[in-house]
């Protein structure tokens, strides 16, 4: 739905949400992040074409996927309102699409008074495509970004001259920049709180008399708290959401709600979004549970279980039948909101011809003298394994509208021992889309060794984060020393 804003000198700003409601929370915090003065009490429902034609400014939120706007706006009547406004639109690109999702920099080819802030530091794009520049085209060039620097841009399109300055910035960014992630796993502890914890090898549990859940500290602060240590994106996975009704789980939700007010990078969050009936018999697809995710703060959602079923399910019939999660969601929200976990654990073979699955051929022999090995994915928070391999499941999710994949492994979850460097190459060769490394992150150089050694576009962490034992800025300062482009 659109919005209208109502704030200085009675200036009048329109926000249109044409399409996800989950924006709606975003651009709210983003306005009362930037100015008291801007703040929800200025925000209102935009109800007849003359709110949309009065307003001095009109404000656009990026869609994932325009097909479902204009359906949106079509039935809505809101199209003939912008339909005379429309200047044209760009010819249909040709070829295989790559949403650019991640933190990258911006050459500015003209002053403009909206980007004056960004000076030389990165900017967020989320699924954006490239729009070749040309002599007609040449005075409309333009860039989108959210979150961090996007703010500034947003602050320069609402306020006044008289109340903004420019602000030096330090350092250059010149490309796309590695990302580095801070994954939160949270869940209910013994006493009913949630509570982040750490698993070794997926085990959550205290080795002790009591064998209480690990608790390494409180969600919404720990989000805060990783933000202004400049993770580029923070990730919360409820692991007991596979067990229970997501959509009644309301400290989760209040989670995001909470986070999403203060912390301006990309939310992810994951555990439970698949189909559920509820106990009273009512069904909820994939689609309405991701969407109450968005609604609550979520700019990203992670699906695990259910992708693997999917993706089993469209190498046997190779048919794309759109129920799947990874296509509803995508359809709506788009590529870019949809992220694949993948948790796969290694599997030794002496015959590379006892599995179809795509195998490696290993340097070092395995426990028994074994020269193969393949991923083996499982479900069910790794506890059930599936005949389906991670190379097989990447390419699958990648078809079916996945625009992202967070590759986990089993054997070095809680080991700080480094990335396993053989799966995420496998995998981050195998698709387009952008693959996130995880588990095993003990020091700052395994992370390094996962950007020079594989194509990895982000790697993730959480205990070494969560027990302050490698703050993320030591990351930063490591990877810049080794010449890898983050943000700072």
């Amino acid at each position: 739905m659109p919005f209208a804003i109502s704030a200085l000198k009675s200036k009048t700003y329109a926000f249109f949400n044409c399409l996800n409601s989950y924006l709606t929370i975003s651009f709210s915090s983003s306005i009362m992040h930037l100015d008291s003065v801007i703040s929800m009490s200025n925000l209102t429902q935009v109800q007849t074409p003359a709110d949309i034609l009065n307003a001095n400014c009109l404000i656009f939120p990026g869609v994932g996927a325009f097909a479902a706007a204009m359906d949106v706006l079509n039935k809505t009547g809101e199209w003939s309102w912008l339909d005379t406004w429309c200047g044209g639109r760009f010819d249909s690109s040709k070829g295989f699409r790559v949403p650019h999702i991640g933190w990258n920099a911006l050459q500015i080819a003209k002053e403009t008074e909206i980007l004056d802030d960004i000076g030389n530091r990165h900017v967020y794009f989320v699924h954006s495509y490239r729009a070749m520049p040309s002599h007609e085209n040449k005075e409309w060039i333009s860039s989108t970004c959210n979150y961090d620097v996007g703010l500034s841009v947003l602050r320069r399109f609402l306020l006044p001259k008289s109340s903004l300055t420019k602000k030096p910035t330090a350092g250059k960014a010149s490309k796309l920049a590695k990302r580095v992630i801070a994954c939160l796993d949270v869940r209910t502890n013994d006493k009913g709180d949630l509570v982040v914890t750490k698993g070794d090898q997926y085990d959550v549990r205290e080795h002790t008399k009591e064998n209480e859940v690990r608790n390494l500290g409180k969600p919404v602060e720990l989000a805060g708290q990783y933000y202004k240590d400049g993770a580029d994106e923070v990730s919360f996975l409820n692991i007991t959401g596979f067990r229970d009704f997501p959509l009644g789980d309301l400290p989760m939700l209040q989670v995001l709600r909470y986070t999403s007010e203060n912390v301006f990078v990309p939310l992810t969050v994951g555990g439970g979004i698949r189909d559920f009936t509820d106990a009273n018999g009512r069904y909820y697809s994939s689609l309405e549970v991701a969407s109450e995710y968005f609604r609550s703060g979520a700019d990203k959602i992670s699906i695990g279980s259910d992708a693997v079923y999917a993706a089993e399910e469209y190498i046997r019939t190779k048919v794309k039948t759109g129920k799947s999660s990874i296509e509803q969601i995508s359809r709506v929200y788009g590529n870019q909101a949809v992220v694949v976990s993948i948790d796969p654990r290694r599997v030794y073979l002496k015959n590379p011809s006892d599995v179809e699955f795509k195998l490696l051929s290993l340097l070092v022999s395995g426990p028994n003298g074994e020269e193969y090995a393949w991923y083996q994915c499982t479900v069910s928070g790794g506890r059930e394994g599936r005949l389906i391999g991670a190379y097989e499941l990447a390419k699958a999710v990648e078809e079916l509208g996945a625009g992202e994949i967070l590759l986990n492994c089993i054997d070095c979850d809680g080991q700080g021992k480094g990335f396993d460097i053989d799966l995420i190459k496998l995998i981050s060769d195998a698709v387009s889309i952008p693959v996130i490394a995880s588990s095993g992150a003990g020091a700052v150089e395994h992370f390094s060794e996962a950007f020079t050694k594989t194509n990895a576009s982000a790697a993730l962490a959480a205990g070494i984060f969560h027990r302050k034992e490698v703050p993320i800025q030591s990351v930063k300062e490591h990877l810049l020393k080794e010449g890898i482009e983050v943000r700072i």
